[in-house]
C-alpha cells in the first residue's frame, strides 16, 4: 500500500529481507523508520509526531553541543580526517548508527561511559546480533578517537564480548538456484547480464554497477574496488564473455536504469532493489546480489582453489573473511576429493600428488 505522494520526505522501499518499510527523511535528522503502515490511526499519529520534529532541528557541530558529552564527541568525529577518509557508503553507515546512539545518549558524558554501560548498550540489541556487534565495533572506533582527543584516558569497550550470532550473513546461492535464475532470465536481458557480472567476477554491487567495456583489456576486466581501493584484474570467464557479447550496450557502464525516459548508471541502493525484484520474478526472494559473490567463492573452493587464489578474485584482504565466504562449499565435493588424494596400496602406479592432480583437473 503506497504512502500518500504529497508527504514530502516519506517514502516506501523494500529492504534486503523483502519487507516493505516506510521511512522519513529530513535534512539534519537521521532517517526515521515508521513502526506502523497506513491506513491506520497509529500511523497517522506517528506521522504527525515525525512532522512536528521538523520544527526542532537538532544541534549539529561542536559549538552547539555541551562540551564533554557523547554528542560533542560524535560531532568532532564527523569533522576528523579519520571519518572523511572513509568511503561515502561507509560514512553513511557509520552516521546512521552514530546518530541513533547520539539521539538516545548524546546528553551523557564521555567519561561517564564505563564498561558496564557499554555491555548494557550492546545487550540491549541482543535480538539483532549483527546490529549489536556492528554497534560495538563502531563504538570502539569512537572511543579510540576520544582517547586521541584527550576526552578520556581508558577504553571501556575492552573486554566487552560481541554477541554470538548463528547467522551466516547473506545467503550463498546454490547451484539449483543459479540454474533457476538462468532459466527465468534469458541471455541478452539486463537481468542475466547483471547476474553474470556478479557471479563471474565475484565483486560487490558498488563495483559491478561501474563496469563497462572500457575496463576490458587482454581478456581481463580491470576493477578498483570502491570499498577497499584494491586494484584487480579478473580474467573474463567464457560464459561471461558470451553474455556480454549477446547483450546490447551503448553506455559507459554495462548496466543502466531508465528514469523518465533517460538512461543512467545505477546507484548501489537502486541496483539492490532492482535485482531483488529480478530474484523475486525467478522465485528466489531470499537471494541477493551479494549472495552471488559468496557463490563464486564457494565454487572456487570446491574446484580446489587455495584461499590466496580466491582472495585474488574477490579482493578480500583477510583470509579469515575468505573462509567465512567459503563455508557453503559442498562437504561432499571436498570430502570426495580428499579421499581420492589417498593412494591405494594395491594400485600399480602411484597417484599424482594432490597439488598436481588438482592443477591438471583445473586447467583441462
Amino acid at each position: 500500500m503506497k504512502v500518500r505522494k504529497y508527504l514530502k520526505g516519506v517514502s516506501e522501499f523494500t529492504d534486503r529481507h523483502g519487507t516493505l518499510r516506510i521511512r522519513g527523511r529530513r535534512a539534519g535528522w537521521p532517517t526515521y523508520y515508521f513502526k506502523y503502515r497506513p491506513p491506520c490511526e497509529a500511523f497517522e499519529e506517528e506521522l504527525r509526531n515525525w512532522q512536528a520534529r521538523e520544527i526542532q532541528r537538532p544541534a549539529v557541530g561542536v559549538d552547539r553541543v555541551e562540551p564533554g558529552t557523547i554528542s560533542a564527541l560524535v560531532a568532532r568525529y564527523y569533522r576528523s580526517a579519520e571519518y572523511w577518509k572513509l568511503e561515502k557508503s561507509t560514512q553513511a553507515t557509520y552516521r546512521g548508527i552514530l546518530e541513533r546512539f547520539r539521539q538516545e545518549h548524546g546528553h551523557r558524558t564521555v567519561v561517564g561511559l564505563d564498561k558496564q554501560a557499554v555491555r548494557k548498550l550492546v545487550e540491549a540489541k541482543r535480538e539483532k546480533p549483527w546490529a549489536a556487534n556492528n554497534f560495538l565495533k563502531l563504538l570502539r572506533v569512537l572511543i579510540r578517537f576520544a582517547i586521541e582527543e584527550d576526552m578520556r584516558r581508558d577504553d571501556p569497550t575492552v573486554g566487552v564480548r560481541p554477541i554470538g550470532s548463528k547467522t551466516t550473513g547473506h545467503h550463498s546461492w546454490t547451484e539449483e538456484e543459479i540454474a533457476q535464475f538462468e532459466q527465468t532470465h534469458a541471455v541478452g536481458t539486463r537481468a542475466r547480464l547483471a547476474f553474470a557480472l556478479l557471479l563471474y567476477t565475484g565483486q560487490r554491487r558498488s563495483d559491478v554497477i561501474r563496469m563497462g567495456r572500457q575496463h576490458i583489456k587482454d581478456g581481463s576486466i580491470a576493477v578498483r574496488q570502491q570499498k577497499t581501493g584494491a586494484a584487480l584484474e579478473i580474467p573474463i570467464h567464457p560464459e561471461l564473455a558470451r553474455i556480454i557479447t549477446a547483450t546490447p550496450s551503448d553506455h559507459l557502464t554495462f548496466l543502466v536504469t531508465n528514469e523518465r525516459g533517460k538512461s543512467k548508471p545505477f546507484t548501489a541502493p537502486g541496483f539492490t532493489n532492482w535485482f531483488r525484484e529480478m530474484c523475486r520474478k525467478a522465485g528466489l526472494p531470499h537471494c541477493s546480489a551479494h549472495g552471488l559473490r559468496k557463490a563464486l567463492a564457494r565454487r572456487l573452493a570446491e574446484a580446489g582453489c587455495s584461499e590466496h587464489e580466491i582472495a585474488a578474485i574477490t579482493g578480500h584482504r583477510s583470509l579469515q573473511e575468505v573462509r567465512r565466504y567459503t563455508q557453503a562449499a559442498s562437504q561432499i565435493v571436498l570430502a570426495r576429493r580428499a579421499m581420492e588424494a589417498i593412494p591405494s596400496p594395491n594400485a600399480e602406479q602411484k597417484l599424482a600428488t594432490p597439488s598436481k592432480r588438482l592443477a591438471k583437473k583445473r586447467f583441462k
